[in-house]
Parts: C-alpha cells; sequence; structure tokens
C-alpha cells in the first residue's frame, strides 16, 4: 500500500485495536500492525492529533493512529455520520426542506430542518425506513474542499448553509455550527453510490465521517422531533429538530433504549405533578417555579441540613438583595462577560422637572446572575485581619440568568435558581488545604443525600476568554490537580472549560441509573480580589490581596431536587420524604387507639398523619403505596389489644404485630441515620 493511497479499502474490521499507520520515507508509504482479528472497526484516523477520514493521505514522516468505532472518538463519527444519513432520507422524503445543522451530541445526534409541516411520528417512520435504505446501499463519504464563492454557489438553496459559510473562522462555533465550518478551509462532503460512483446527496461539513454508511448497521434508532430556534435565538425561525442515538452494535442500541425508558420513569417533571412537589405556572413566566406543601417540606430539610452543615463547619451566613445597580457588575465584570445570560436592565431612579428635564440621572439595575460580587463589599466592608482567613462565606441566595427559552428544562435549567453558594478568602499559603477541606466536605455532604458514586473534572483555562496572567492559571490548574489526584477519584480533564477569572474541579455523581450530573464545583479566582481591591493586613503588617474560592456545594437547589428526586424515583429516604408516617386504621373503631400512636409521632418530630377518610383500607392503602410515603401504619384488633401496630412498607412486604415503643424507636432511627426504606429488610 503506497502513500496517499485509499486507506478505507483496508478490512478495516478484521484490523485490531491498537492500530498505527506509520508514513515512512521507503516506498512502502506505511505498514499496519495488526495484533489480533475480530476487533471494532476502524473508522477513522488521528494523524499528529487531527482527526482525519482513512481516505486522506498521510505523508512521509507523519505517524497515524487508529480510530476505533468503540472510542470516544469513534462513536462521535459514527453519530455525526448518522445524522447525515437523516438528512439525506428527509431530503429526499421532503423535497424543498432545508437544512439546518447536524451535531452529535451525548449518546447520540440532531438534525434541524426548515420544513412546511411538524414532523408526526408516521413521518419519523418513514424517514428510518429510507435511512435504512442508504445503510443497506454501503454509500461512501467523499470529502471535497470547495472556495468560499464556490460553497456558496452549490448552496444558493440553502440559506441556513450559506449563513453559516459567511461565519467561517469561528465565529459560528455556538451550538454546534463548528460542525460545518470552523478555521481554515470549508469542505463538502458528497454521499456516493459504491456500485455507480454517482453522488447521491451532498452536505456542508467539516468530518470526519465513517468509510461506509453500512458502519452504522443496525446499531442506531431516531427518537423523537421538537421545534428549535435556528442557533438557539428566539429572534430566529423554528426549525423541526429530529434526535437519534447510534451505537456500535445492536446490543448496546436496546441496552440505551433500555435506559431511556427508566430515565422516562423517573423524569422529575413527570413525578412532580404525580407525588405534588412543584409546578411552573404560565402567569408566573417560563422557567419559575413554586414549590407545593410537599415538595416544600423535601426542600425545607435539604436547606436545613446543609445550614447545619455549614456552621459545623466554620462558614459565616450571609444574605444579599436580589437586585443591584448594573455598577456592581461593571466592578466584577460580570456586564463585559456575562451580558448576555443577565435579564435586562431596569432603569429606575430618574427624577425629572415638570417641564420632563431629567434634574437626576436614573440607573440601570439588574436581578443579580451570581451573589460572588455582594460577598466581595460584605469583605470589604471592614478591615480583615490574616487571623481571620480562611473567611467562609455562604448564603442561600436565589439568582435569576436569562436562558433561552428553548434550553429550559424542569428544575434542570431554570430561569430563578437558589444557589447554596460559598465563597472563602485565603492566603496563599492556605489555598491547597482549603481545596481539599472543601472537597472532602462535598463528598461528605453528597453521600448524606445518598450519592456515592463520584469522578472530577478539572476546567482549564480557555486562553481567548481568560482574565489573570499565564502564571497564576499555571499555579492555580497544578494546585488542583494536584488536590484531585490526592483525592484518590478519577480526574478527568476538561480542556479550556474554566470560567474567564479561573479554573475549577467540578465533582460530577452517578445517579441510580448511571447518569453523570456535574454536581459541586470548586474554582481559584484571582481576578474578583484585584477587581474589588480586596485585602488584609498580613502577620509582617503589609496589605495583601486574599485569593478567593468560589464552592457551589449543590449547584442550584432546584436541580438538585431534580437530580434526588430522579435519583430515588420519587421514594425518598425517610428524612426527605414529605409525609414519613401515615397510619390506616382496619375499621373505624381503631382510629382513635392509632390516633394516638400518630400523636406520639408527632410529639417526637416525625411527620405523621391519620388517614380517617371515608375510603376503604384496600384503597388507603394503594394512594398512600403510589404517593411513595416510606410508612403505612395499620392497627386492627389483634395490634390493638397487644399495644403494637403493624408496618407496610412501599413493596408491598409487611412487618406484623411490632410495640409501639419499638416502632417508634425503629421510625425514628430510620429518620436520622437517612435511610432509604422500601421494604421490610430495609427497615
Amino acid at each position: 500500500m503506497y502513500q496517499g493511497a485509499d486507506v478505507s479499502q483496508i478490512d478495516v474490521k478484521q484490523v485490531a485495536a491498537p492500530l498505527r499507520v506509520e508514513a515512512t520515507t521507503t516506498t512502502d508509504g506505511f505498514t499496519l500492525f495488526a495484533e489480533a482479528p475480530k476487533n471494532p472497526a476502524v473508522v477513522a484516523m488521528r494523524v499528529d492529533g487531527e482527526l482525519l477520514d482513512l481516505f486522506r493521505e498521510v505523508e512521509a514522516g507523519q505517524t497515524a493512529e487508529a480510530v476505533t468505532i468503540d472510542s470516544e472518538d469513534g462513536m462521535n463519527i459514527l453519530r455525526h455520520s448518522a445524522a447525515h444519513v437523516t438528512a439525506q432520507a428527509v431530503q429526499k422524503l421532503f423535497p424543498g426542506s432545508k437544512l439546518g445543522i447536524g451535531p452529535f451530541i451525548k449518546d447520540g445526534f440532531y438534525y434541524d430542518f426548515d420544513v412546511e409541516n411538524p414532523f408526526t411520528p408516521e413521518d419519523i417512520k418513514a424517514i428510518e425506513k429510507e435511512m435504512k435504505n442508504i445503510v443497506k446501499q454501503g454509500q461512501r463519504f467523499a470529502r471535497r474542499s470547495v472556495s468560499d464563492e464556490a460553497a456558496r454557489e452549490e448552496l444558493a438553496a440553502e440559506p441556513y448553509k450559506l449563513e453559516l459559510v459567511s461565519l467561517k473562522g469561528g465565529a459560528g462555533s455556538a451550538d454546534n455550527e463548528n460542525v460545518e465550518v470552523g478555521e481554515g478551509e470549508l469542505t463538502i462532503y458528497d454521499n456516493v453510490d459504491a456500485k455507480s460512483g454517482e453522488t447521491c446527496w451532498s452536505d456542508l461539513c467539516r468530518g470526519p465521517h465513517l468509510p461506509s454508511t453500512r458502519l452504522l448497521a443496525n446499531g442506531w434508532s431516531l427518537l423523537r422531533s421538537s421545534g428549535a430556534y435556528w442557533r438557539g435565538s428566539e429572534k430566529n425561525p423554528m426549525l423541526q429538530r429530529i434526535y437519534g442515538t447510534a451505537w456500535p452494535t445492536k446490543d448496546e442500541l436496546v441496552a440505551y433504549k433500555t435506559r431511556l425508558e427508566e430515565a422516562a420513569k423517573r423524569d422529575h417533571r413527570k413525578l412532580g405533578v404525580e407525588l405534588d412537589l412543584f409546578s411552573f405556572p404560565d402567569e408566573i413566566g417560563s422557567g419559575l417555579a413554586v414549590f407545593h406543601p410537599k415538595g416544600g417540606i423535601i426542600r425545607h430539610e435539604i436547606e436545613t441540613y446543609l445550614r447545619e452543615q455549614l456552621l459545623a463547619h466554620d462558614y459565616e451566613l450571609v444574605n444579599s438583595p436580589h437586585i443591584t445597580k448594573g455598577t456592581l457588575f461593571e466592578t466584577s465584570q460580570h456586564l463585559n462577560w456575562y451580558k448576555d445570560g443577565m435579564f435586562p436592565a431596569m432603569h429606575l431612579d430618574e427624577v425629572t422637572d415638570d417641564a420632563g428635564k431629567v434634574t437626576r440621572p436614573g440607573q440601570d439595575y439588574y436581578l443579580k446572575p451570581m451573589n460572588c460580587p455582594f460577598h466581595n463589599l460584605i469583605f470589604r466592608g471592614r478591615a480583615r485581619s490574616y487571623r481571620e482567613l480562611p473567611l467562609r462565606l455562604a448564603e442561600f441566595g436565589t439568582v435569576y440568568r436569562y436562558e433561552k427559552s428553548g434550553t429550559l428544562s424542569g428544575l434542570t435549567r431554570v430561569r430563578g435558581l437558589t444557589q447554596d453558594d460559598a465563597h472563602i478568602y485565603v492566603t496563599e499559603d492556605q489555598v491547597k488545604a482549603e481545596i481539599k477541606r472543601q472537597l472532602e466536605f462535598v463528598f461528605d455532604t453528597l453521600r448524606a443525600f445518598g450519592l456515592n458514586d463520584f469522578y472530577l473534572e478539572l476546567s482549564t483555562q480557555d486562553p481567548e476568554k481568560s482574565v489573570g496572567t499565564d502564571e497564576q492559571w499555571r499555579v492555580a490548574e497544578e494546585t488542583l490537580r494536584e488536590v484531585g489526584e490526592e483525592s484518590g477519584l478519577e480526574l478527568v480533564d476538561d480542556p479550556a472549560g474554566a470560567a474567564f477569572y479561573g479554573p475549577k474541579i467540578s465533582v460530577q455523581a452517578r445517579d441510580a441509573i448511571g447518569r453523570t450530573w456535574q454536581l459541586s464545583t470548586v474554582q481559584l479566582d484571582f481576578n474578583q480580589p484585584e477587581l474589588f481591591e480586596l485585602e488584609y493586613a498580613a502577620a509582617d503588617g503589609t496589605r495583601k490581596q486574599p485569593i478567593m474560592i468560589h464552592r457551589a456545594l449543590l449547584g442550584s437547589i432546584e436541580r438538585f431536587f431534580a437530580i434526588l428526586l430522579e435519583h430515588y424515583a420519587g421514594a425518598f429516604p425517610v428524612w426527605l420524604s414529605p409525609e414519613q408516617v401515615v397510619g390506616i386504621p382496619v375499621a373505624e373503631e381503631y382510629e382513635e387507639y392509632l390516633g394516638g400512636v400518630i400523636a406520639q409521632l408527632k410529639t417526637k418530630g416525625v411527620r405523621a398523619k391519620l388517614d380517617d377518610s371515608d375510603d376503604r383500607m384496600p384503597k388507603k392503602i394503594r394512594t398512600h403505596t403510589k404517593a411513595k410515603t416510606p410508612f403505612q401504619l395499620i392497627a386492627g384488633e389483634d395490634d390493638r389489644s397487644h399495644n403494637a401496630v403493624s408496618f407496610r412498607f412501599r413493596d408491598g412486604s409487611q412487618r406484623n404485630g411490632v410495640p409501639v415503643a419499638e416502632a417508634i424507636e425503629l421510625i425514628q432511627r430510620a429518620i436520622a441515620e437517612h435511610k432509604v426504606v422500601n421494604t421490610d429488610e430495609d427497615l
């Protein structure tokens, strides 16, 4: 095989991983090293760090590494290729449809279309059928480079693609447009019939793609369609988005769909309605939730526990208003870096005379998107000494962010959220110990809520969006990396993922069905103390600038509420359950006896009630089982005569004839130990 040959002609399914294609100066071009057959298909190659299609030329002196279909890059290529096949099928079935973008996303892909009517379930089935035909044909993805002028001429009938061409050079990188254009040359991929060599369909794309549509096999599926604004802005046209998923094998596809089914059962939006926990009234506005009494109890328990832990860990609780003059966010630089995520200004306090002449200029006020500038003012409110550091200021502060309407999603993405926010001011030599302390605090807290499976992510500098010196960033990143590695947890890099003011470590937690959620974050900041001119009196009598640590323990109460609700599928640990105990008498004559037991529980702080409704006992049991109440206490003649009660649990199991004193002790212990009690064995 010679330099520049078509590598896609390799029998990729028989090439072992790892595979290296080494370009040499000899006439042999490159040599394939295979260890064993039956390894995953090689779908692309990485040449000197760049992902390329298998048919691309490798120059002498370069080294190419195989990218297999089961690797992260390989699955991204698989999913992006599936998006292209989706678009090809749509344009065949719906002539005149216009193309948006079709990127890979976590676990799948989507493609946006401008079509006359929204897609129906029947349309999705027809598109899938046509996609199967394209997959079976084994069409090749062929890349060609085009000039800007040639691209505009070829894409004259595709207005959204033309817009992306005009953004070439980096401006089009938002909202996944970088799958189409970026810095450097423009390229178009043709889907070519393997037998005739004719081009079946083309799309503007950066690639790379699979060597053949056959590699999609039967490990893909379309999932749903929805509306989506072009480029994520409500000012742009509403397009129709088709979501799909793709996996290397059918078994992996089936497993993923099973996870989706379980996730649907646990969807916090669905459970929130069923369990009467919260809602989003239209009268209030998008992304603004109200918590109902049962949801309010859960939220109260979360916040109460956190406040107790904060005080036990030497935090000082503070409070700040929801609104402030814009000058505060000018100082903090949020108006420079974060204005698009803030609600518009309210111009207030302007005074005019009778003639309408302004006698006192007004001020722009903003709803706060962050708590940190307020905490800086508290620090600066009086002289500080090194003896006070670390100074840990914590607040349950409600902030407001103007999230795009298309990104709102129940409690996990809202416009009004309460952060369990903290800002810690330290000396330079306290940084590492404090970060370590904060991570340990995070782990202990999350475990108390039943989340035990973590790994860490280190977000580092984006040189295009950062303040401070390179040396400050280097030291800060090294410090965070050391602490992360010393924790013993897996540490994953997130290159260029840091906020503009400093790097961060985030704690990623896996829930009961294996999904990963970003929860706690610990961020170093050497920008805000300088902007606010914060200082303290050092031991040597000089004035020094503190280093600031941003720490979000749960992220936001709303989002954490949603995560817990889905993690437990609504069957909360006893301490968080809105109703912990319900008494169900076998007949009306036992209400007085069981009511006395319930009264004893209430005096001990247990959330307990007696169901003395007119419903029959079986219906009461069904009602409270559906409500996921952890303990149903049932009493009949045997129980009353022996001063006992019988337990019924969420799974239907029972424990009969438990003495009242013992029952109360068991319930109190389950609450104190944060137990999840679904069965008799759990108690």
